[in-house]
């Protein structure tokens, strides 16, 4: 088994291996923290497309549907009861009223949905608490050389070198 830089585990690594090796590991969270912020991104546009899909599609049922809709049903209704003409035609109308409305309903669940599930904030403010992690962070005190043994000074010295 090895370490992200190569050595081995336990092993003992130079300072300058360790913070090379920390601030490759800092990079890769960074990289990966803003493809995640792009994917979040990408689906919340998803849905918003999705809303305004629903929104044209409820505009378009409305606007060509209704003269054919309104004489078909209309004379439907005029052959199945006895009604006046103009109260079919009115019926007919209601019927088409209530799909669109359907379908703008449909738009508006989408587009609330895409509005709550602030993907791209979450990321940013998980940034933030990373960075915020990173600058209070304080290095391991380490006891002063001259309490150490010989031993511990030439460990050191071979590390560093």
């Amino acid at each position: 088994m090895s370490a992200p830089d190569g050595s081995p585990v336990g092993a003992e690594r130079s300072i300058g291996q360790l913070f090379a090796s920390a601030t490759t590991e800092l990079s890769a969270l960074v990289h990966d923290e803003i493809a995640l912020a792009k994917a979040q991104l990408k689906q919340d546009v998803k849905k918003g497309a999705t809303s305004g899909g629903a929104f044209s599609l409820a505009g378009a049922v409305l606007v060509f549907s209704l003269p054919m809709l309104n004489f078909a049903l209309a004379y439907g209704i005029r052959t199945w009861s006895d009604w006046n003409l103009a109260v079919c035609f009115l019926l007919s109308f209601a019927a088409n009223v209530l799909v669109a409305l359907l379908l703008a309903l449909i738009g508006v669940v989408f587009a609330k949905k895409a509005k709550r599930e602030r993907g791209p904030q979450k990321v940013a403010a998980s940034v933030k608490q990373t960075a915020g992690v990173l600058q209070k962070a304080k290095p391991h005190q380490r006891p002063a050389l001259a309490d150490r043994g010989p031993e511990a000074i030439e460990a050191v010295a071979r590390s560093s070198s």
